[in-house]
This record gives C-alpha cells, sequence and structure tokens, in this order.
C-alpha cells in the first residue's frame, strides 16, 4: 500500500486499516518467537505500513486543525 492510496482514505477507514495490521505484527511477532514465521520480510512490510497510516493520520489530523 502506498501513500497515494491512504490519501484517498477516510480517517476511520485509515484506523481500521491500522487496527489490522497492529493484530497481524502481533501474530508475527508471535510466530517469530515460536519459530514458525516463513516470510520475515512480512514484519518489516507491516512495520512500514503501520508508519505510513499513522503519518497519513497526523497529516489529516493536522490540516483539519489548520482549517
Amino acid at each position: 500500500m502506498n501513500a497515494k492510496e491512504l490519501h484517498g482514505k477516510t480517517p476511520e477507514a485509515l484506523r481500521e486499516n491500522l487496527v489490522a495490521l497492529k493484530k497481524e505484527a502481533f501474530n508475527l511477532r508471535f510466530q517469530a518467537a515460536t519459530n514458525q514465521l516463513e516470510n520475515t520480510a512480512r514484519m518489516r512490510a507491516v512495520r512500514r505500513d503501520v508508519a505510513r497510516i499513522k503519518t497519513v493520520l497526523n497529516q489529516k489530523a493536522a490540516s483539519a486543525a489548520a482549517n
């Protein structure tokens, strides 16, 4: 998912995505701890997606506060 896609979504949809990604990150951490994780690159991708969503949410909040 890229930033352009995220800018088009509503803050509510972004928050729902954020919750889903955090659940996935938890599951991936659990799999890594029990040596069941097959795709280690997915952990990095999920962390970056979480950061990207948080950034877009903060930008939307800042622009709403400025108006």
